[in-house]
């Protein structure tokens, strides 16, 4: 009768350790593309603030409608500050102070710490009111 197979701590070390390199070199991967994707942005970032109203559904299906900060503004969206948890993909409305509305989409938690998130949004339509949401010339060539 053969008795229970029994591994040495080396040979399980091993095998971990291979998978742990597995994992490390696929997460390098992941983190590696999404770099290049960011890098090759439509438009620059202009390092300014805005006051906007956002609302939506958070990530508990909750609606919401509340003022927010927009910063990194952009010619096709910005970064936006709020104290909800957001779905990636998931879509808003942005409203400025000048009251045009446009949709956006939650492209990305940038932070999220103490309760307030930050998200990369993105413009879904590419029309007038969207062209012209923060009301600024944004440099040629963008």
């Amino acid at each position: 009768m053969a008795g229970p197979v029994l591994f040495s701590q080396n040979s399980m070390n091993t095998k971990h350790s291979v998978s742990h390199s597995k994992h490390r070199a696929h997460l390098n991967t992941v983190v590696s593309t999404a770099r290049s994707a960011m890098s090759k942005r439509r438009s620059n970032r202009m390092l300014l603030h805005a006051a906007v109203g956002l609302s939506g559904e958070d990530r508990q299906k909750c609606t919401f409608t509340m003022p927010a900060r927009a910063t990194n503004l952009n010619k096709h969206g910005a970064a936006v500050q709020l104290p909800r948890d957001l779905v990636v993909g998931s879509v808003v409305s942005l409203r400025n102070q000048r009251g045009i509305e446009v949709p956006a989409r939650v492209v990305a938690v940038l932070t999220a710490t103490k309760g307030m998130s930050t998200y990369g949004i993105e413009f879904v339509k590419t029309d007038e009111p969207a062209r012209n949401f923060w009301g600024i010339s944004f440099p040629s060539g963008e």
